[in-house]
């Protein structure tokens, strides 16, 4: 082969291919999924007594579970963070639930340059008090009760929206730490107000509908944040890390892609549910999530090369992730619950692909 065109084939340039992650490249997707042309037009009169039936949250909690199942080891633990000492830990009944309400104070707790690769949430089940079970019935037996956690953001009209994180059976006769996976909850307080102190609410309810399942679920008692609570098994957030200086995971970038020399990687890009407004009445679940995009440019062949078909070269996804929905749909005057799973969402590498 000639000398000289040997050396053209490595005079290769670097030019910027950018494969941005568009809000109506998002809403195509989910249209198309879903086989619908347009988004539903919903209102809010349509959440009105808005019930998520137990099989849909149980198929949207297993979506999750599965996604955790691939989560890459954990080499560090950052910390261990006790409640703040209020009137947070107060527990408020009601005829459907018992839920309790924790604060946990994150500033300064996750390193710099440094990502939450999990958050686990513990909570000391006291042991069960019989003298509050209720009247044993001619129901069939209840053995569990069923416990979920929620993130809780608060919004600017003084309200607060919840989105579930993690949600199991727990047994009524058992006693001891319960573990949560509540990293979500970590990965929405990180791209919301890092400011304020993180909001979690615990429900405890029936394992299934009907007033007595009810009333043996109000049995379960967790050691709560609050200061009268004498017991030692306070409610801890426990944090693992990446150090990404030493871990960082392969392709992402380690800083904001501004330049054209910026090779091919993996930038974060999070995409907000409740800031689209197409997307805050007909997305229940997530409140958002990381997508991530890929950024950066690739080695070009020369135009010698390019005039025997070789192509230009493209920073963009070539493993991709599905992302667990929970959404609302219109089936003529009815508005139900739906959970599915919308493949390629989330952005697992990128990589330099030779276009075509």
């Amino acid at each position: 082969m000639d000398v000289r065109f040997t050396q053209m084939l490595c005079m290769l340039c670097l030019v910027t291919t950018v494969r941005a992650f568009s809000q109506e490249t998002f809403k195509e997707m989910l249209l198309k999924q879903l086989g619908l042309s347009e988004v539903p037009k919903l209102h809010k009169r349509d959440l009105v007594d808005l019930v998520i039936p137990d099989y849909v949250k149980n198929k949207y909690i297993s979506m999750l579970k599965r996604q955790r199942v691939k989560r890459r080891a954990l080499p560090s633990l950052a910390g261990i963070l006790r409640g703040i000492p209020s009137n947070a830990g107060e527990i408020l009944y009601t005829d459907t639930a018992t839920r309790q309400n924790l604060v946990f104070d994150m500033e300064g707790r996750i390193p710099k340059n440094s990502e939450v690769t999990m958050a686990e949430l513990k909570l000391f089940k006291k042991p069960l008090d019989r003298a509050i079970l209720p009247a044993k019935q001619s129901h069939r037996s209840v053995s569990n009760a069923r416990v979920s956690v929620y993130w809780v953001q608060r919004q600017h009209d003084g309200t607060n929206r919840t989105s579930l994180i993690d949600s199991r059976l727990v047994p009524l006769r058992d006693s001891g730490w319960k573990n949560f996976d509540v990293t979500q909850a970590v990965h929405y307080w990180l791209q919301n107000n890092r400011q304020e102190p993180m909001l979690l609410e615990v429900w405890i309810e029936g394992e299934r509908i009907g007033s007595y399942a009810s009333e043996m679920a109000k049995a379960v008692r967790f050691t709560s944040q609050d200061p009268k609570d004498k017991a030692l098994s306070k409610p801890e957030l426990v944090l693992y890390t990446l150090d990404l200086e030493d871990y960082g995971g392969p392709g992402d970038c380690k800083e904001e892609v501004t330049t054209r020399k910026s090779t091919c990687c993996r930038q974060k890009h999070y995409v907000n549910f409740n800031k689209l407004a197409w997307t805050q009445t007909w997305i229940i679940e997530p409140a958002g999530y990381q997508a991530y995009q890929c950024q950066g440019g690739c080695l070009q062949p020369p135009s010698l090369l390019q005039r025997f078909g070789y192509g230009q070269r493209s920073c963009t996804a070539v493993e991709t992730a599905p992302l667990p929905v929970m959404y609302l749909i219109k089936r003529g005057n009815r508005t139900e619950v739906e959970a599915a799973e919308f493949p390629n969402m989330i952005v697992k590498k990128c990589s330099c692909v030779t276009d075509g």
